[in-house]
């Protein structure tokens, strides 16, 4: 089992920052690429950004490239997503979620894949 907490959502303005972190527990956190993902109010759950588990190969949804960075501490056992120049449509609960590392390079996309998330936490940018 891997746990998996989020934290550092909260209420900002448009073309404000936020770091999100992903604390992890249980499992050897290395074994595993980890995802963002997000959903908004009446959306389905979306990819966001992934990286895998010694901290490369990273992707992002088209709409977050260039602003969003996703990067991890193995030592800290901790996934961050540095979120800069956010916007009204960034607003959505967050998660973070892990998949084994044999699968990430094909399929750091598929949520199916990913089998430990976290609780989420709630993003808001105001306009």
């Amino acid at each position: 089992q891997v746990q998996l907490v989020e934290s550092g959502g909260g209420l900002v303005q448009t073309g404000d920052s936020l770091r999100l972190s992903c604390a992890a527990s249980g499992r050897p956190f290395s074994g595993y690429g980890m995802g963002w993902f997000r959903q908004a109010p009446g959306k389905e759950r979306e990819f966001v950004a992934s990286i895998n588990w010694i901290g490369g190969n990273a992707y992002y949804t088209d709409s977050v490239k260039g602003r969003f960075t996703i990067s991890r501490d193995n030592a800290k056992n901790t996934v961050y997503l540095q979120m800069n120049s956010l916007k009204p449509e960034n607003t959505a609960v967050y998660y973070c979620a892990a998949i084994p590392s044999m699968y990430y390079s094909r399929n750091y996309r598929s949520q199916n894949l990913y089998n430990y998330w976290g609780q989420g936490t709630q993003v808001t940018v105001s306009s």
